[in-house]
């Protein structure tokens, strides 16, 4: 399949440090392999009945990657030369801002805009004991998510407290509205909380607890590839499933340490839902055309079941091993890209649980990231269900024919092949059109369901 590819560009998978050895647990536990599952542990009751001790009444957790935004306008981005960015740095940490610029950062935004669409969702991740840990527990506190701390180390250790601190992302913005991003994970050769060595038996439970675990390429900053391991792991068996988005990290990844190739390479295997932006794609496989880049990561994938290729705001492509379903992007006036992904993976994890049509789930995850777009920064300004509803109801489409007959031209005859139309004209194309009208007719009344059966904040 290689040939296809636009330039020469080597795959992971070809990379002869990239094998993926033994999960060190006795089954795999993912969807479609039929193996069985250990017996979790039971608990005895009062009244002699038994239970099941990991029952996955939690929706989503995210994993690591909980840290605070410092927004602030700069008259310029920070230099590119590293000495200069930390010194740059630490200048600013000298004159702690406002607390009208802090705002909740990282995975926290997956997991509010998962809270927002109705999922219940926990956060597990290291925040310090100080104002700014204290400012992300109760944010998402405020939208009723909990955060399962990896903490228990931290103490028997005796840290230096910058050792431990919270993690801060100082996203500074230009007049021309480009953004510039710096923590102190970026001058640091070891993730920030590298002293973790295991999980804890609260970070384990609350992985079998969960139907979905979230976990991105930023993970590498903070959490050793040893423990991202552990994550894996335990998320296989308890049949977790797993959530991977490699992010901008997943390029110098594979091209990292061996044991950072070898977490890496057993997230791309281990996961059920892999997303990425399809330059993300091109990078990691050396195809150039996202439908092949998605075959690939899929053909080589142990559990994996869909591939998402993000294509900005031409909008997103949902690659399984039988079809391709392609959505365009809504229409909207774009303030602030930051947390667009996060949201995005929000909306195609409550698809995922609700077992929505593929066309449908695409949708509505597009929604959620174009309603996220009209805000400014993430957090808590990440979309609100109000206006997602509002999008849907525009059904608004940025649809560019000429743009998708491009990218499914080569793939066809092969493949059963949906795409989201605003409007579907009857004839024999080889391409299944979904109206726009009927998607959200029926997305609607699923959303409202969700929402009614949380106590929702006041901001949603």
């Amino acid at each position: 399949m290689h040939h296809h590819a636009i330039k020469p560009c080597s795959s992971i998978f070809q990379n002869p440090n990239f094998i993926i050895r033994p999960l060190g647990c006795s089954i795999l536990n993912c969807r479609g392999i039929e193996i069985p599952l250990p017996k979790l542990r039971r608990n005895n009751n009062n009244n002699g009945s038994t239970s099941i001790a990991a029952v996955k009444d939690v929706d989503i957790a995210t994993l690591g990657n909980l840290c605070v935004d410092i927004v602030l306008n700069v008259p310029q981005l920070p230099p590119k030369p590293l000495e200069q960015r930390k010194a740059y740095m630490e200048q600013l940490f000298k004159s702690p801002p406002d607390k009208r610029y802090w705002e909740a950062g990282g995975n926290c935004n997956v997991a509010i805009a998962a809270s927002r669409l109705g999922l219940h969702s926990i956060s597990i991740g290291h925040v310090g004991d100080e104002i700014y840990g204290r400012f992300l527990v109760d944010v998402l506190s405020d939208e009723g998510i909990s955060i399962v701390g990896m903490n228990e180390q931290s103490e028997a250790l005796n840290l230096s407290s910058s050792d431990s601190e919270t993690l801060l992302c100082w996203v500074l913005v230009d007049p021309l509205q480009r953004h510039g991003f710096c923590s102190r994970a970026d001058f640091s050769a070891d993730p920030a909380f590298s002293w973790m060595s295991r999980l804890s038996t609260e970070v384990k439970m609350a992985i079998r607890k969960s139907k979905i675990l979230f976990c991105n390429g930023y993970d590498f900053d903070e959490l050793s590839p040893s423990l991202l391991e552990s994550a894996i792991e335990c998320a296989v068996e308890s049949g977790t499933s797993i959530f991977f988005d490699p992010g901008p990290r997943g390029k110098s990844l594979i091209a990292g340490t061996p044991e950072e190739q070898r977490a890496i390479g057993k997230y791309l295997m281990m996961s059920e839902v892999l997303l990425l932006t399809s330059e993300e794609a091109a990078s990691l496989t050396g195809m150039n055309d996202p439908i092949l880049a998605g075959q690939e990561l899929l053909n080589n994938g142990v559990c994996t079941k869909w591939v998402i290729v993000k294509m900005g705001p031409k909008g997103s492509i949902l690659i399984t091993k039988s079809s391709i379903t392609c959505a365009p992007a809504f229409k909207v006036n774009i303030i602030d890209t930051v947390g667009c992904g996060d949201s995005f993976v929000a909306a195609v994890a409550f698809g995922f649980i609700y077992d929505l049509p593929l066309s449908y789930t695409l949708t509505l995850a597009n929604a959620v990231g174009a309603a996220t777009a009209t805000g400014c920064g993430a957090g808590r300004n990440v979309a609100s269900l109000g206006k997602v509803l509002e999008l849907l109801k525009e059904s608004n489409l940025n649809e560019d024919d000429k743009f998708w007959d491009e990218v499914l031209n080569d793939n066809a005859d092969s493949q059963d092949i949906t795409v989201l139309s605003k409007f579907v004209v009857n004839g024999n194309s080889q391409v299944n059109r979904v109206s726009l009208q009927k998607v959200v007719s029926e997305v609607l009344p699923k959303l409202e369901f969700a929402t009614k059966k949380v106590v929702a904040p006041s901001n949603r």
